[in-house]
C-alpha cells in the first residue's frame, strides 16, 4: 500500500512540474520562453525576424534561438506581431506550439505559420536596431600585394514591414609613410516588405573609392524590388534588381580626358544565407552594376565566407572578397588598373 502511495505521489509530482507554468494567465514582469527540453527561461524578447528569436535572459547573456525551437511564449508588455499578409497585430503575445493570441483591445487567434516578425510594442527605440562591429588582417592580390588592416560595420533596423541596412568595409595600410591600401565602400538600402516575400527598395545608396582602381569617388542611388525565393530558419535566399545613376570621378587620368563621367546603371544582385549549425552561418553575397564604358561597363562585387560564434558575442568571420572592373579608366602614365582585385579577410566581430 505504502508503495503505491508513493508512486502516486511521484506521478503526481511528475505531472505537475510537467505542467508548470509561469504567472497566469500571463506575466506582469518578465516574458517567458519556453524551449523544446521544456526549460523555462525569463527575461526580455527582444525580436523575432527571419525565424530568429533574440531573448535576453534575466540571469544570462543575450541570446538567439531558433523560432521553431521554442515551444512557448509569454510576453509581459505588447508586442508588435507582423503577419505575412502585411498586416500587424498589437497585444500581450501568447504562443502555445502552433496557436497564436495576441491579447489588445482585442484578442486575435493566429497560427503560428502566420507569423513573419515580432517586436517590442513598448516605446523603445533600441529594441529594433541590431549590429556587428569587426577589425582584422586581410591578404591581398591584385593592384597591389601586401597584408593590410581592415574594419567593417554592419547595422540594421528592422520592423515589422522595414528593413534598412547600412555597411561599411574599409581597408587600409600604410607602408614607411606610403599609402598602399586605401579602399572603403559603404552602402545603405531600405526595404519595405510588401508581402512575406515580396519587398520594394525605395532608396539604394553606395559610396565607393579605391585610388589603385583609379577611383578617387564613387557614388551611386538608385531604387529597385526583390523576392525572396527561400525564407526558411535554415536558409534565406533572395534576389533584387533596379535602375541606378552613377557618377564617378577618377584619381589619375591622361592629359585632355575626362576627369569625372555620369551614367545610368542597371544592376542585379542576390544575397544568400545558409544557417549550417548553431554556431556557424554561411553567407554570400554577389552585384553586378551594368554602366556605360566610361564608366567601366560592368563592375562586380562578391563577397562569400563564414561566421564562427566563439564566445558570447564575439565572432571569427574568414571572408572572400573579390571586386572586378571591366574597363579600368587609364592611367595617366598610359598604364591601366587590373581588372581584378582579391582580398581574404580574417575578422573578430563584436555582435550588439
Amino acid at each position: 500500500m505504502g508503495a503505491v502511495l508513493l508512486l502516486s505521489a511521484g506521478g503526481a509530482r511528475a505531472q505537475e512540474k510537467k505542467d508548470w507554468q509561469p504567472e497566469a494567465p500571463m506575466p506582469e514582469k518578465f516574458d517567458w520562453i519556453q524551449l523544446k527540453s521544456e526549460e523555462w527561461l525569463k527575461g526580455e524578447l527582444i525580436a523575432m525576424y527571419k525565424d530568429e528569436l533574440e531573448f535576453d535572459s534575466k540571469e544570462l547573456d543575450p541570446m538567439t534561438f531558433d523560432f521553431a525551437d521554442i515551444w512557448q511564449v509569454l510576453s509581459a508588455g505588447p508586442m508588435q506581431v507582423g503577419l505575412v499578409d502585411g498586416s500587424v497585430a498589437t497585444g500581450k503575445l501568447r504562443i502555445d506550439r502552433d496557436k497564436v493570441l495576441v491579447i489588445g483591445d482585442q484578442t486575435r487567434e493566429l497560427e503560428r505559420s502566420q507569423i513573419m516578425s515580432i517586436t517590442t510594442g513598448k516605446a523603445k527605440e533600441s529594441s529594433h536596431w541590431s549590429g556587428k562591429v569587426g577589425a582584422g588582417l586581410n591578404f591581398r592580390r591584385g593592384n597591389n600585394e601586401v597584408a593590410e588592416t581592415n574594419a567593417n560595420v554592419n547595422v540594421k533596423r528592422r520592423t515589422a514591414k522595414n528593413r534598412i541596412e547600412l555597411d561599411y568595409l574599409g581597408n587600409h595600410n600604410v607602408t614607411q609613410d606610403v599609402t598602399v591600401t586605401d579602399n572603403n565602400r559603404a552602402t545603405v538600402g531600405w526595404d519595405r516588405f510588401m508581402s512575406d516575400r515580396f519587398f520594394i527598395s525605395p532608396v539604394l545608396l553606395e559610396y565607393f573609392r579605391d585610388a589603385f582602381q583609379n577611383i578617387a569617388h564613387r557614388g551611386t542611388i538608385g531604387a529597385g524590388a526583390g523576392f525572396q525565393i527561400i525564407d526558411t530558419p535554415k536558409v534565406d535566399w533572395q534576389i533584387s534588381t533596379g535602375f541606378a545613376y552613377q557618377r564617378t570621378r577618377f584619381d589619375d587620368v591622361p592629359e585632355g580626358s575626362a576627369e569625372s563621367v555620369n551614367t545610368p546603371a542597371f544592376l542585379l544582385g542576390t544575397a544568400y544565407e545558409h544557417k549550417l549549425s548553431g554556431s556557424v552561418k554561411f553567407n554570400l553575397q554577389y552585384q553586378i552594376l551594368i554602366v556605360n564604358e566610361e564608366s567601366g561597363q560592368y563592375t562586380h562585387h562578391f563577397v562569400t565566407g563564414f561566421e564562427f560564434d566563439l564566445i558570447g558575442s564575439l565572432d571569427f568571420d574568414p571572408t572572400f572578397v573579390w571586386d572586378r572592373i571591366q574597363n579600368p579608366q587609364q592611367n595617366s602614365d598610359g598604364t591601366f588598373p587590373q581588372k581584378d582585385d582579391y582580398r581574404l579577410n580574417f575578422v573578430l566581430s563584436y555582435d550588439f
